[in-house]
C-alpha cells in the first residue's frame, strides 16, 4: 500500500497568519543557541515583513492551517555589485518535514529573489542544527568561509 503525500498549498502571508508562524518560530529558536522565542518580537517583525515590498513571506498550508514558512528579504552587496535576498526564517512543522514542504519554500524563495533581479541568496543557520545543514546542502545551499558576528544596538534612553 502507497500513502499518498497530504497536498500542501504555498501563498502569501497575511495578518491573520502571524500567530500561527509565531508558534513556528518558537520552535525554530528552541532549536538556535543565539536567540529566545519572544511572540511579542516574532509578531512585531513578520508584520513589517509582510508590509515591506523588498520581502517575501509564505506560507506553506495543508486545509487551510499554516504548517511550514519562509522569509526573504533583500539587501545590497557590494561584492555581487547589486541586490541579494536573505533568507532569515524557514521552518516546517515538527512531524510534517520531509514531505517537499521546506523545499518548495525554498524554491519559491529563490523564484522571488530572481524576479527581484538578485544574484544570489544567502542564510545563516545554527552550526548544531544538523538536520538543517543536511538540509540546505542537499538544496543545493554552499557554506561559506564567512563567520557570522553580530552587535547589539541598545536603546536610546528617552
Amino acid at each position: 500500500m502507497t500513502s499518498k503525500r497530504p497536498a500542501f498549498s504555498i501563498e502569501k502571508a497575511l495578518d491573520a497568519d502571524i500567530p500561527a508562524m509565531v508558534e513556528l518560530l518558537a520552535g525554530l529558536f528552541t532549536l538556535e543557541a543565539d536567540f529566545t522565542p519572544d511572540a511579542a518580537k516574532q509578531a512585531a517583525g513578520l508584520s513589517t515583513l509582510i508590509r515591506e515590498k523588498n520581502a517575501l513571506v509564505l506560507t506553506a498550508r495543508q486545509e487551510n492551517r499554516v504548517i511550514g514558512m519562509v522569509t526573504v528579504q533583500g539587501l545590497i552587496s557590494t561584492a555581487e555589485g547589486g541586490e541579494v535576498g536573505l533568507l532569515e526564517d524557514l521552518v516546517v512543522k515538527e512531524g510534517l518535514r520531509g514531505r517537499g514542504i521546506g523545499t518548495t519554500l525554498i524554491q519559491e524563495a529563490i523564484r522571488w529573489s530572481r524576479d527581484q533581479g538578485m544574484t544570489r541568496i544567502q542564510l545563516l543557520a545554527d552550526r548544531s542544527n544538523t538536520q538543517a545543514l543536511v538540509f540546505y546542502h542537499h538544496t543545493g545551499w554552499q557554506a561559506t568561509q564567512l563567520v557570522a558576528l553580530r552587535h547589539p544596538i541598545p536603546m536610546k534612553e528617552t
